[in-house]
């Protein structure tokens, strides 16, 4: 059935349509039924998948789907008369496609042909997808559809699951929720989880009396009277009083704010908040502040690059662009832009860490720029955030709750003129972080590439709002208008992305942990008793020893490593941290000093950044590009044989367990089975090779995604085969 959520239901469908499989030939196109519903799109056929040999389900979407809000552009085609038209909300079609073709957000492209199918129906397929993928109003997104459902039909929960849970969902062994941040207590936690003792949760803005674009409870300096920051939330933009983010053990806090828009008050209020600040600090340290619009890509050049990042991951027909492809790369200004962030929050992680000051983040409106940069600076600084709970609370609490306008920025509704992928880059600056980190996060990469997916499925609303306060004013009229009565609730309450069991089965979920984390202490057996030790700095000194010194320092001069011709990386001119502060060379001696060191996994971790070092996320940007997957290769192969190895120890540690307390073996059985691996040893010293299904796409597959023409016979595609080095054209032209 095309229908798989509650409230979903099929507004149109063809029969007859052919999805294309390969660019250039037709022997592999599928043939089926193309049906629209208000939730997706989807192809439903019951021929077998040609070249395909693993496909990694979702629990809301079939193989060939595409959710509505994922979808960027319509384009219609017809053959004959040689016309093609990109399809607006409420636009006509004159003539009758022959081809539908569907560019989506996350880099994919569908192209169905109608050579068989009714040519009316086809076009009002097309007209379906066009209306129902390009809303006019917020409120006809399908997770108000999906709730009003709910609200009628108590006992429709999915899967018994109650909306709005933070969802521990993850199969992580303490099961843990989500802290949202949407009561007093989760930030009261938060407090005391990290020693700010003199700052407090205030309620000055319950009801959203005073901003709507604030959350209803945030942390202010204890110093600060909530009539005094009723009286200067009139100077801020947005009334967005300054916001506490986080504090470090030695008493340096991290905070946001909006710039203060009232010039005749503009210094006494900054004073006056800056001496609240410094009040709150143990060491009456002073405060810092880095005006982020100076100093960082603003959201529209972002945007470009995103939209020349694409181009290059997608439009171009790779043969003709080869050649260029590297310096195209660096054109896009993606990765340089992705540097720029993870150095400037390194750096003030240094004024956090050694100069023990307070951290201001300075920005007009306080919710993009600084949404990034504290959450990076959060995520260097404190390894509860590279866990997946404390990931999850971490975007709830600077993203979600403290205004990140997802609406406009996701253009879900696909008329904003403010889209801008900041939420992307963000994961982005992380996958460089884990990548230069393997150990220090419990979560893996595919992790991060399923929940930049997820902020596209418009059934969940942690991803769909503005605001806190847009959520429930939108929900509360829609409520009205629908008769569902909301009691004593706030809005209504809708699916939380972090339920990852709406999605995933169990077993899929432990796809998202990462086979070489090392948490906080491992278990050791010790006369039957189970003992924790802690890991010391010295377990990990061994990881460096034999590195060349210029490889354990990340501040690399460009003469002592320069990067190999054509790697896919980005190259760039040595002038990390060259500032004229006074400060600049102390701080460069604490980044070489760090560098020398093991790294402490538990303690803070920085930024590799010179050119070299900074990637492109390539199972993000290049899944769907079947040109570029490399079978048996890529990442995912380390990842599977690591597992293997982490799920032995598991088994020899559950073993050992069993032995020392003389348990009856039928006693504790469930234990035996218990793995947090996808893939699992299955016996000891298991020598079985990597599974067939193994690609560098892995779990995606790119198979029925057009993004170019084919390339066999160039360059690329003999180095993708393993040849060893990326040759040049001429030397394949004489080859032949």
């Amino acid at each position: 059935s095309p229908v798989s959520v509650l409230g979903e239901i099929v507004v149109n469908e063809v029969n007859f349509v052919r999805k294309c499989i390969a660019t250039d030939t037709s022997q592999y196109d599928l043939w089926g039924k193309l049906v629209c519903t208000n939730f997706k799109i989807s192809f439903i056929t019951d021929d077998p998948m040609p070249l395909q040999k693993f496909h990694y389900k979702n629990l809301l979407l079939g193989e060939h789907d595409v959710p509505l809000t994922c979808i960027e552009q319509i384009v219609t085609v017809n053959d004959t008369k040689r016309k093609q038209k990109v399809l607006g909300p409420n636009q006509k079609l004159k003539f009758n496609p022959t081809e539908l073709i569907i560019y989506c957000k996350d880099f994919r492209i569908v192209r169905f042909r109608f050579d068989e199918a009714g040519p009316e129906s086809a076009k009002k397929v097309c007209l379906a997808i066009a209306h129902y993928s390009q809303p006019t109003d917020l409120q006809l997104l399908f997770a108000f559809e999906y709730v009003g459902e709910i609200y009628h039909n108590p006992a429709k929960k999915v899967n018994g699951i109650d909306p709005g849970g933070g969802g521990g969902g993850i199969g992580s062994a303490s099961g843990q929720q989500t802290p949202l941040f949407e009561t007093y207590s989760d930030w009261d936690r938060e407090i005391k989880r990290t020693g700010a003792s003199e700052w407090r949760v205030c309620s000055v803005n319950e009801g959203y009396m005073i901003s709507t674009c604030l959350p209803e409870y945030f942390v202010v300096p204890s110093s600060l009277a909530d009539q005094d920051l009723k009286l200067y939330s009139y100077s801020f933009i947005g009334r967005r009083m300054p916001l506490w983010s986080w504090n470090h053990p030695n008493g340096s806090a991290l905070v946001r704010m909006a710039n203060i828009k009232d010039v005749l008050q503009q210094r006494r209020i900054d004073q006056r908040i800056c001496n609240a600040i410094t009040r709150s600090h143990p060491l009456r340290s002073d405060v810092y502040k880095s005006d982020l619009d100076k100093c960082l890509p603003n959201i529209q050049e972002i945007q470009a690059a995103h939209i020349k990042l694409k181009q290059l991951c997608v439009n171009e027909p790779f043969e003709e662009t080869e050649e260029k492809w590297l310096s195209s790369l660096e054109n896009t200004h993606w990765l340089e832009y992705i540097r720029s962030f993870l150095k400037h929050s390194a750096e003030l992680v240094y004024m956090m860490e050694c100069k023990h000051v307070s951290v201001v983040l300075q920005e007009e409106e306080g919710r993009d720029l600084s949404c990034l940069a504290s959450s990076l600076i959060q995520v260097m600084l404190d390894p509860y955030f590279r866990t997946i709970v404390g990931f999850q609370s971490l975007i709830q609490k600077e993203w979600v709750m403290a205004g990140y306008q997802f609406l406009d920025r996701c253009n879900h509704l696909k008329r904003s003129d403010k889209e801008s992928p900041l939420f992307l880059m963000f994961l982005d600056c992380v996958w460089q972080l884990l990548e230069q980190y393997p150990a220090a996060f419990e979560f893996s990469e595919m992790y991060l590439t399923i929940l930049y997916d997820s902020a596209r499925i418009s059934l969940f609303g942690t991803f769909l709002f503005n605001c806190p306060h847009q959520r429930v004013k939108e929900s509360t009229e829609f409520a009205i208008s629908k008769n569902i009565q909301l009691g004593d609730e706030k809005g209504l309450k809708f699916p939380c992305v972090w339920d990852w069991s709406l999605q995933f089965t169990s077993r899929d979920r432990l796809l998202f942990h990462n086979p070489l984390y090392i948490g906080k202490s491992a278990p050791c057996v010790q006369n039957g008793a189970v003992k924790t030790f802690k890991r010391s700095k010295k377990n990990y000194s061994s990881t460096l020893r034999g590195v060349p010194p210029a490889l354990k320092n990340g501040i690399i001069s460009e003469q002592e490593f320069l990067p190999r011709r054509n790697s896919l990386i980005l190259k760039l001119k040595p002038d990390f941290l060259q500032q004229t502060e006074s400060q600049s060379s102390s701080m460069e001696q604490y980044f070489r000093d760090w560098f020398a060191k093991p790294v402490d996994l538990h303690g803070i971790i920085l930024p590799r950044i010179s050119g070299t070092q900074i990637k492109l996320w390539k199972l993000c940007y290049f899944r769907w590009v079947p040109e570029a997957q490399i079978n048996h290769g890529g990442f995912i192969t380390a990842f599977h044989k690591v597992s293997l190895l982490a799920d032995e120890v598991d088994m020899l540690n559950r073993n050992l367990r069993q032995y020392k307390s003389n348990s009856s073996l039928q006693g504790n059985c469930s234990e035996l089975d218990q793995s947090r691996m996808y893939f699992r040893a299955n016996s000891l010293n298991d020598t079985s090779g990597a599974p067939d299904f193994l690609s560098s796409s892995f779990p995606f597959s790119p198979v029925g995604n057009l993004c170019r023409r084919s390339i066999l016979g160039t360059p690329l595609s003999k180095f993708l085969s393993g040849a060893k080095i990326w040759l040049s054209t001429e030397t394949l032209a004489n080859e032949d």
